[in-house]
């Protein structure tokens, strides 16, 4: 199935059930107040949603679905607004070695076999049109395309294959970045917090099922488009994620329990072959830097857009289009 959630007088906004072409919505509120909710109670709601998305399904084909809507995308906040926890990972290891030539670091110890994960916030996320505001121009700002899942309660010490069993909803991820903050905050040794701005969500927060045989060993395989200002910037393939979601959520786990709503992320989605360009500025430079010696691509700036969607064979897009602008921050909003 696939849900939304509808910017409301509510922080948690309005959830909807979406046909599957996206074109239709229909009010879930009478099954679950809002989607953190419904992850909450999944075991209890689970089927009424799916019940729901299928009536709609029906409706929309015959050109009756009665209390259904056309969905907006722009009317859109995030799958979730806000919830509990948010930590991404960077389980694409040819773009994390790209980074650490980028930020000249040591090799991460046991990267091969350990994941690396960073605790970002997740008070504050954007929705799929919401303009990006950030501080200032020279910070290096960059997008990041990624795919996360949203997990129901997960024990401490859970498998991989127990904690893949409780991913309950599949997105698409733009985890923006602010670069020139970055290597700093990574030599402390406390990870990042100032280089890391609110992360955007594409408009659909899907099942897995919903993907079929993209969705396999924990990893969506998609290709993720990614325009920057009109132009072609990357489609590479979620396919080649070194660690699946059921490794990153064990990771997660390990000490700790894990609440139901946790989001965790893939990192950029990244690719060994050329041809499928980057889903992030960096990594493009960093390649620039090895091909001519010094990187020859700007950071986003003020105005500059940005648009994400990930696509199947048909060229369809499941969890719809990140679409957004980059603006300047009003200190005193």
């Amino acid at each position: 199935m696939k849900l939304a959630t509808l910017k409301s007088d509510r922080p948690d906004g309005r959830l909807v059930v979406v046909s599957r072409d996206l074109s239709r919505a229909v009010d879930a509120g009478a099954i679950a107040a809002s989607l953190l909710d419904a992850v909450e109670r999944w075991d209890d709601v689970a089927a009424s949603l799916q019940a729901l998305y299928e009536r709609l399904n029906e409706q929309t084909g015959t050109g009756t679905a009665d209390g259904s809507f056309l969905f907006d995308p722009a009317a859109c906040a995030a799958p979730l607004p806000r919830t509990w926890q948010w930590c991404d990972a960077s389980a694409f290891l040819n773009h994390g070695r790209l980074m650490e030539r980028a930020f000249n670091t040591e090799p991460i110890p046991d990267f091969d076999t350990i994941p690396v994960m960073y605790q970002g916030a997740s008070d504050d996320f954007l929705g799929p049109c919401d303009d990006v505001p950030l501080p200032d121009e020279s910070l290096g700002i960059d997008f990041e395309g990624e795919f996360g899942v949203i997990t129901g309660t997960v024990p401490m010490g859970a498998s991989a294959a127990v904690a893949l069993s409780r991913v309950r909803l599949l997105v698409q991820v733009n985890d923006w970045s602010l670069r020139k903050l970055g290597p700093r905050e990574m030599k402390t040794g406390f990870g990042f917090l100032q280089c890391k701005p609110s992360t955007s969500f594409a408009p659909v927060a899907i099942t897995p099922d919903e993907l079929g045989g993209a969705w396999h060993d924990g990893r969506v395989k998609l290709d993720l488009h990614v325009q920057w200002n009109g132009a072609w910037f990357g489609n590479p393939n979620g396919a080649e994620m070194n660690y699946g979601f059921g490794q990153l959520i064990a990771h997660a786990a390990r000490t700790r329990r894990l609440a139901a709503g946790t989001v965790i992320g893939s990192g950029t989605v990244s690719n060994e072959s050329r041809a499928a360009g980057s889903a992030c500025i960096a990594e493009r430079r960093v390649i620039e830097i090895i091909d001519h010696g010094e990187p020859r691509t700007e950071f986003m700036r003020f105005g500059d857009r940005v648009s994400m969607a990930a696509r199947d064979s048909q060229g369809e897009a499941p969890f719809g289009t990140i679409d957004q602008r980059v603006v300047r921050a009003n200190p005193q909003a």
